[in-house]
């Protein structure tokens, strides 16, 4: 199980979060870490269950408390929420010292893993986080005039959804071509699924929205080659 943190900002602003760690006490403080980036429904339950997934398999997550301790199950709530975010300040910010916090106070190593507006922002901490030492999106990108590609030095990976209704697979097309053109190292998987297929909460008649749906064959794949990935870059 993790805990409530603080951590600072790179402007000095104190910011909350959720971080779990390793059992063994040597790898509590040596370990890679990952900062988890929520969706748009908040700091809830499922994301905190996958920073202890992650820290159940050797990593240090932290999770960033970007709506100040406001969650939600609504769609109408969560997108409010999410329009009110700053995203440039989430990600250069919030994203960026949870990135020192925990190249401080572990492993010299961290990366940065988001899922639908966490995707999103993962892109952008590639831009906006110098210190960050690799970034894997899960279905969710930012308006492409926002990333300025020859800022992105860390290795990235990306999982992304032929049927989302969200984040259109033509957006990764014109991603990808933005991320050739600028010589980034990056992998991009695609999976014939919908969008939030990762989230196993979506699933039947539990599913928040009908877009949404839970595909464990693709989200097991898409963990796996994280891990992969995560290993190669932070270990």
């Amino acid at each position: 199980m993790g805990q409530t943190i603080s951590y600072t900002r790179p402007d000095g602003q104190t910011v909350q979060g959720y971080l779990a760690e390793p059992a063994d006490a040597v790898l509590a403080t040596t370990a890679p870490g990952i900062v988890v980036i929520q969706e748009w429904w908040g700091l809830n339950d499922q994301i905190r269950s996958v920073a202890d997934t992650l820290a159940a398999q050797g990593w240090r997550a932290l999770v960033p408390d970007l709506y100040r301790g406001k969650s939600t199950v609504e769609a109408e709530e969560a997108n409010h929420l999410m329009t009110g975010l700053n995203f440039g300040d989430a990600a250069g910010q919030d994203v960026r010292g949870a990135v020192q916090y925990l190249k401080a106070t572990g492993s010299a190593k961290a990366g940065v893993t988001g899922f639908c507006m966490g995707g999103a922002l993962t892109l952008l901490s590639a831009v906006f986080v110098p210190e960050l030492d690799a970034a894997c999106t899960w279905y969710g990108y930012p308006p492409l005039e926002f990333i300025d590609a020859s800022k992105i030095t860390a290795p990235l990976m990306g999982h992304w959804a032929n049927q989302d209704e969200f984040f259109k697979i033509e957006g990764v097309d014109a991603l990808e071509n933005k991320l050739m053109a600028a010589k980034v190292d990056f992998e991009f998987h695609r999976y014939d699924a919908k969008h939030a297929f990762a989230n196993d909460t979506q699933v039947g008649a539990g599913r928040l929205l009908p877009v949404l749906e839970y595909d464990p064959a693709a989200a097991k794949l898409a963990w796996e080659r994280t891990m992969r990935f995560f290993d190669s870059q932070l270990r």
